[in-house]
């Protein structure tokens, strides 16, 4: 890593030195990655990471964590809760984040308070307060919650950089949030729901696609891949053995998006529309009938229509 990278790692390890020990909320995503690496460094065994198990974290994600959390060395906790239990989650309005976020924090703070640990820290990161709708920061200022990535202004690209650099192989992960980010705003999230999500992104990740979501419109599975993997995505094969084994997993009606993978595409922005598109495609919330790819056809149609033949 540079020089200048260099130098806020270091600033963001002396601020950890300077405590006398340090409860990790950790995903095992590269952003907490890191500040469990910092941490560590900085704290040695008084520093611990602590990853939340809910419904809506993939099970391989849990793996990734235990995995992470044993490469860099760092004491693994876990704590247990369910967001379905809170209807304010359920409901999937514009603010689940805020609840999702205030019951994960709390359960991480009385985690810290059983260790005799005073301080919770975060992978919150530099570019995260410019990157539109995130409601979940509001409950990191609420509790008080330590985000030294973002206090050294340590940006996403810089994160990656300093991953690389303690040979973490989360360096170049994809983004990933919680499966409920998969289901849009305004219809209820539950465990169906969540539960087929999940063994549908682990049919596509078995597939050998990297950066993807299957987002559920009330049964029907929009798919979206990055640019690099359209090709793949639209092979005949692929689209078959997808409609196939996603109507296995419950859902009616299967989808591929051609603007790709994007995040937040379920979810509002501030100005109302979907976090970096022009729309979200249809929901439930709209009061109109879930149709394709863009509400003006029956979705069979659309299925037929996903891989042109004779071309």
């Amino acid at each position: 890593m540079d020089d200048d990278v260099a130098a806020k790692a270091a600033a963001a390890r002396e601020s950890l030195s300077r405590l006398d020990g340090a409860l990790v909320a950790f995903s095992g995503g590269v952003d907490s990655s890191v500040v469990a690496a910092l941490a560590h460094d900085a704290l040695g065994d008084d520093a611990v990471a602590c990853t939340a198990k809910s419904e809506t974290l993939p099970a391989e994600e849990l793996a990734d964590a235990r995995r992470v959390a044993d490469d860099i060395g760092i004491e693994h906790a876990l704590v247990e809760f369910s967001e379905l239990e809170d209807p304010d989650f359920v409901t999937n309005g514009d603010d689940r984040c805020y609840h999702c976020r205030t019951m994960r924090l709390s359960r991480m703070y009385e985690a810290a308070r059983e260790r005799g640990i005073d301080t919770v820290c975060d992978g919150t990161n530099a570019s995260d307060p410019g990157e539109g709708h995130r409601p979940g920061l509001q409950a990191v200022e609420e509790l008080n919650v330590a985000s030294p990535l973002l206090e050294a202004a340590i940006t996403k690209d810089e994160v990656r950089q300093i991953a690389a650099h303690y040979g973490l192989d989360v360096a170049d992960k994809p983004s990933m949030a919680c499966l409920s980010s998969r289901i849009p705003t305004g219809l209820e999230v539950t465990e169906e729901r969540l539960t087929r999500i999940e063994k549908a992104e682990r049919l596509l990740r078995t597939w050998g696609f990297s950066q993807f979501r299957v987002r559920d419109h009330d049964g029907l599975a929009r798919i979206e891949v990055g640019a690099d993997e359209l090709e793949a995505a639209l092979d005949p094969e692929f689209v078959r053995a997808a409609r196939e084994h996603l109507f296995d997993l419950g859902f009616d009606h299967v989808t591929l998006d051609l603007e790709g993978y994007r995040t937040g595409s379920v979810s509002p922005a501030e100005d109302g529309t979907a976090n970096g598109t022009e729309r979200s495609g249809p929901t439930a919330a709209d009061g109109v009938e879930t149709k394709g790819f863009d509400g003006d056809a029956d979705p069979a149609d659309a299925l037929s229509r996903e891989y042109p033949t004779g071309r």
